[in-house]
């Protein structure tokens, strides 16, 4: 099924919270925690987002980045639509767009032992530590952006 790739718009903070909603992975434990006007926020004045969506409009992966803090604050893909690229598509405009905008480090955490630790692992990220929370943090240089195994 051929996939649209764009800049998210605040239109698309509904579906966008929907496939938050949908992992089976780093579920949120209250998805109150994650409000529109965090969505908003990220979008508008924190950094950039990027959608895909089928042929139909429907939105099935998102990710954002945030130059502010430096960080991935989201990359997920709905259950129904993983296994296809979109995650590492939407990784790649994310990285694309943040390293064009800085040359600092960025940064992302994720749960120990999920696919999505794996995941960044296999993009070229490099653990360097866990949070308070016990997440695997990675961080990638502007440098090694090119050079995944």
């Amino acid at each position: 099924m051929p996939m649209r790739y764009r800049e998210a718009l605040l239109a698309d903070i509904p579906p966008m919270s929907t496939v938050r909603l949908a992992v089976r992975e780093n579920q949120l434990s209250d998805p109150t925690r994650v409000t529109p006007a965090d969505y908003t926020d990220y979008l508008t004045r924190r950094g950039r987002g990027w959608v895909c969506e089928t042929d139909g409009g429907t939105i099935v992966g998102f990710a954002i980045a945030d130059v502010l803090d430096h960080s991935v604050w989201a990359l997920f893909v709905h259950p129904d639509y993983e296994g296809q690229g979109i995650g590492k598509h939407l990784h790649d405009l994310l990285l694309t767009w943040y390293f064009a905008q800085t040359p600092h480090p960025i940064w992302l955490s994720t749960g120990p032992g999920t696919r999505a630790e794996e995941f960044y692992r296999r993009q070229g990220w490099q653990e360097t530590g866990r949070t308070k929370s016990g997440e695997v943090r990675f961080e990638l240089q502007a440098e090694h952006r090119f050079n995944r195994l």
